[in-house]
């Protein structure tokens, strides 16, 4: 009887588990692996996700902005990259949509050259650039500023993992770049310097994307979704070094190279009058390139319902541009 009884709790507990785990729901995202997508990392190594109920699979790529793309065709319900990124994706499908401001690139970006004294001196040289993110408009808007000829440098594509190895290498001369690659750059290879950072030149934004057509048929658990993001945000604000231990879980990161990264990102998950300027800088890029296609319509790429109905304090937008 006893053991009749144990078998029968045992057989209870099993089926409890498998009822909580069947109440989750799944969902795939996608990113890149470093701190400023650091809301993605916490909500998963927090809980955050299953206490929201959701059953989250994170996929990771060389750059946030290169896995907003599997949003076309609905790949992975949610992305998190650069707002060059969105831009970009939009004009594919019109179902990769904006949902919230993530991370303000306060001090993250910088030119890193090996043996080269100054950007003078990196003229008729390799520049390492990663096309279609952050990367390029932070170079761009340097040269720009400078009053310098983008003709004068050979632009490399060059994602930006590789960005360490192709220096080294000597693949290429210098690179432009978010960190970490910067400091594990100059940590790592003797001779490299920084050349030129993004203070006053170019803060870039990461925003969170996802799929329209999906949100439309699964909006409570979009709502979910965002919610367990803002909560992770409210963390990171509240408590620093946890929220530290878990991104350097998550990367397997030193956790001394985190908690050096993430004071240079503010962590925002809002929506406000910079997050537009920022979607327009982007727009105007791929404009002088002759790659946009159409202008932007702001009312279908801008998506604040989630955001408005999960935290409507975080929302400081009422009219988007025409």
């Amino acid at each position: 009887m006893r053991k009749l009884l144990a078998a029968i709790i045992a057989t209870v507990s099993i089926g409890g588990a498998v009822d909580a785990n069947a109440q989750l729901t799944k969902m795939t995202i996608a990113t890149g692996v470093d701190p400023a997508f650091s809301q993605f990392y916490v909500a998963k190594e927090g809980g955050l996700f299953e206490k929201n109920g959701l059953d989250v699979s994170i996929n990771t790529g060389p750059s946030g902005s290169a896995m907003v793309p599997f949003l076309v065709n609905n790949q992975v319900q949610a992305a998190y990259g650069s707002d060059l990124a969105g831009v970009i994706n939009h004009q594919v499908d019109q179902n990769v949509v904006a949902v919230a401001d993530g991370t303000y690139l306060a001090r993250w970006e910088s030119v890193v050259g090996k043996n080269v004294a100054d950007l003078a001196a990196l003229k008729g040289k390799k520049v390492g650039i990663a096309i279609g993110t952050g990367s390029e408009i932070f170079w761009r808007r340097l040269l720009d500023k400078l009053g310098l000829n983008p003709a004068d440098y050979t632009q490399v594509n060059v994602e930006a993992p590789e960005m360490l190895a192709a220096i080294e290498r000597g693949d290429i001369d210098a690179f432009a770049v978010w960190e970490p690659w910067p400091t594990r750059t100059l940590m790592s290879i003797k001779g490299t310097k920084v050349l030129a950072t993004a203070e006053g030149v170019y803060n870039n934004i990461n925003f969170v994307y996802m799929n329209r057509g999906w949100i439309e048929q699964n909006r409570a658990t979009a709502e979910k979704f965002i919610r367990a993001l803002c909560e992770a945000n409210d963390l990171i604000g509240k408590d620093r070094p946890a929220a530290a231990k878990m991104v350097s879980k998550f990367l397997k990161m030193p956790i001394e190279l985190t908690t050096e990264l993430m004071p240079k990102v503010e962590y925002d998950m809002d929506w406000q009058p910079r997050s537009l300027d920022a979607i327009k800088d982007s727009e105007k890029l791929l404009a002088d390139q002759k790659k946009l296609k159409a202008p932007l319509d702001y009312s279908k790429y801008v998506y604040m319902d989630l955001l408005k109905a999960v935290r409507p304090e975080s929302v400081k937008l009422t009219t988007l541009p025409k």
